[in-house]
């Protein structure tokens, strides 16, 4: 089996891509034939969550050897649920909590399994250069990068974040994080800035311009091994409802996912090319609204205000994971994908084909949550409920409400939570009517005293880590940046 770029017909073996993480023409490695190979997801449902994990990734990424193994090294011991990802009933509706890893954010999953994947994968090729891993990050992806990556042999991470687009919470967990490997980088810029200067460093220091003994790979979810782990938890959630006798074998279940670069939901999307009944993946934006837009118009368009919101995570225009689906929509139209990217790239906006987006419809929604929405979110569901949850995660629940009401139809909805509220205090407690005093730090600790809920393990004590890392630099400055810390 081999994955093929999504714009030209360059294709690598799983390791490969793995190893590779963006294809050399730019494009994103996909499998071509995903949705036409045969899976036993009923036999699948029936299994433990890791058994789960290692029969979904070994369907996904069957070239890699011993992958139960794999799984086992990646989660065993280092989530706070046996579960990993723990389904909770919130009203008439079930949240699928993601924080229970080491970092508090849904990118434990996935980012405890890829580098694992890496160092399986540098093995099997042959390959003794040191691998690099470089990350933009809108708050979690850095952190759980880090974390992931932190000493494993033959690698070194590279993670650059916004400056002022990150959480106190957020900025703290990636300035401190520790280990021999790692380097962290304020830019003065948002997200986009971040992601668009690891793409140009991927372009500029290929081949002979690549310093000898490195080979460089992402932990975004630009890299399959990133996204691929992502699908696991779908199945988790589906199998908990089946257990609670809250739907049927069969039955259509519909995820409301909180997403901005839209890996998550894609994810979801596989699984469900897998066979898992997935009924709508519904698209939950910020104000920072691209995906909406696109996914009613067909039209998507960057050329527009970047907004900074309570759910900085989503504070993304270009939403690089969209590129897969597109290629999927297209029937594997490489030239149409790569002219898409093109005008995106120059232009900064482009139209997808009508056909294609009846295609995406049948399958995606998509639903905008403004910042007062957010808030108000949260109060009412801690009011009525007694559930704590994000400013993310109250962006798909406000999604999900909203799509209940539009559709007019009753079905059994999941709302995927992708963070720990005491990421977020100061939006939570303002939006539960806490007192506001202090630093982010304070009002944590203020957090868990209301609430009476514990601070996720990884969060404790994080005011009193030392800063380690200080760098901050310019957008172009980011592919000399990375050439130095190469060299």
């Amino acid at each position: 089996m081999y994955y093929q770029s999504t714009r030209s017909d360059h294709r690598a073996s799983d390791t490969a891509a793995v190893l590779e993480g963006i294809a050399p023409d730019g494009g994103l490695y996909i499998d071509p034939s995903l949705g036409s190979r045969p899976f036993d997801w009923q036999g699948c449902l029936r299994l433990p969550p890791l058994g789960m994990a290692s029969m979904i990734l070994s369907h996904l990424l069957p070239g890699f050897a011993d992958m139960g193994e794999l799984v086992r090294r990646a989660y065993d011991g280092k989530f706070d649920s046996e579960e990993l990802t723990p389904l909770v009933p919130v009203g008439d509706d079930y949240v699928l909590e993601l924080f229970h890893g080491p970092t508090a954010a849904f990118k434990d999953v996935a980012l405890s399994m890829l580098p694992q994947l890496v160092t399986a994968a540098r093995g099997q090729e042959g390959v003794r250069d040191r691998i690099c891993i470089l990350t933009a990050t809108s708050g979690d992806t850095g952190k759980a990068a880090l974390e992931g990556f932190r000493d494993v042999e033959g690698t070194g991470i590279l993670v650059f974040f916004p400056d002022a687009g990150v959480s106190p919470v957020q900025k703290a967990q990636m300035v401190t994080q520790a280990g021999g490997n790692v380097r962290v980088c304020a830019v003065r810029g948002n997200f986009d800035d971040c992601q668009s200067g690891v793409k140009r460093a991927f372009a500029a220091l290929s081949g002979d311009a690549l310093p000898a003994g490195s080979l460089l790979s992402s932990a975004n979810s630009i890299n399959i091994g990133r996204l691929a782990p992502q699908v696991v938890y779908y199945f988790i959630a589906y199998a908990d409802l089946l257990d609670r006798g809250a739907i049927t074998l069969g039955e259509p279940v519909d995820y409301v996912v909180p997403t901005g670069n839209f890996g998550d939901i894609l994810a979801g999307y596989f699984a469900k090319l897998m066979g898992l009944p997935v009924g709508r993946l519904v698209c939950a934006s910020n104000a920072n609204r691209v995906l909406t837009d696109f996914l009613e118009t067909g039209v998507y368009d960057k050329r527009r205000a970047f907004l900074k919101t309570a759910s900085p995570s989503m504070d993304i225009l270009v939403s690089s994971n969209l590129e897969r689906l597109l290629f999927l929509a297209s029937a594997g139209d490489t030239a149409l994908v790569a002219d898409c990217m093109k005008k995106l790239n120059t232009e900064g906006v482009y139209r997808f084909p009508e056909e294609a987006m009846a295609r995406i419809r049948e399958d995606f929604a998509a639903c905008c949550c403004g910042e007062e929405s957010c808030l108000e979110t949260i109060g009412r569901v801690w009011r009525d409920c007694g559930y704590l949850c994000d400013t993310h995660t109250a962006v798909g629940m406000y999604a999900a409400q909203s799509w209940k009401r539009a559709r007019g139809a009753d079905r059994r909805t999941v709302v995927l939570s992708t963070a720990s509220p005491f990421k977020f205090p100061a939006a939570v407690l303002r939006a539960i009517g806490g007192e506001l005093s202090g630093d982010e730090f304070e009002q944590m600790e203020r957090l868990a005293e209301i609430t009476k809920q514990p601070i996720p393990r990884g969060l404790r004590g994080l005011r009193e880590r030392p800063v380690l890392h200080r760098d901050v630099i310019d957008p172009d400055e980011i592919v000399d940046y990375v050439r130095r810390q190469l060299g």
